[in-house]
């Protein structure tokens, strides 16, 4: 074979192995995706995050089955299993020292904008909170929550949206998860009441 040929055979190959080793990442959806919203949806600047914390489809790592939600908390990621080979990715702030949470659970409940609720902790340590927040922008839940519960029983820990986008990536919450509203509105879609949730 000519040496120009084996050039383009070697450099052929180098491209495929690169193809197959880059996650795909999931593009981000136009603000007009969000006009039938009961709230404006405000789309994060997405270049001014790490890519790490971007949506992103990638092989799947975690040894659980298609259908599961596994929250990494050391590397501020979630994965929603597709199958046996795929997981998609996204970026999420997890609990403050202290406030962390591990262990299984299931979803029992979705909601779209939902009212939040502070716990009596959260009323002790910081007085003067009100006994609910009304949906909206504004709302520390942000545009969708995932109510998780271990058997049976609320967990108090939730997988939501944030009014507070710059702290994706960071350890900021009181133990729930956080996710971009544009990546916790596709979440919502894709993960039925039942799904199985496990936090390492």
């Amino acid at each position: 074979m000519k040496p120009m040929n084996l050039l383009l055979l070697g450099l052929g190959a180098s491209i495929l192995l690169g193809c197959a080793a880059t996650p795909q990442q999931t593009p981000a959806a136009p603000a007009a995706a969000y006009a039938d919203e009961a709230y404006p949806v405000r789309l994060v600047n997405r270049s001014k995050f790490d890519s790490r914390f971007l949506p992103v489809e990638v092989a799947n790592t975690t040894g659980e089955a298609p259908g599961t939600i596994v929250v990494d908390t050391a590397s501020n990621h979630l994965y929603l299993v597709e199958s046996e080979s795929k997981a998609r990715r996204y970026g999420i702030a997890v609990g403050a020292s202290g406030y962390a949470w591990k262990g299984s659970a299931t979803i029992q409940r979705k909601a779209k904008w939902p009212a939040w609720h502070p716990t009596d902790d959260m009323h002790n340590q910081t007085p003067g909170l009100p006994k609910r927040v009304e949906p909206g922008p504004q709302n520390p839940l942000g545009a969708r929550a995932l109510y998780l519960y271990s058997n049976g029983k609320d967990t108090l820990y939730r997988i939501h949206g944030t009014s507070e986008p710059w702290t994706i990536g960071t350890q900021a919450s009181s133990g729930c998860i956080r996710m971009f509203n544009e990546d916790v509105i596709d979440l919502f879609e894709r993960t039925p009441v039942g799904t199985r949730v496990i936090v390492r």
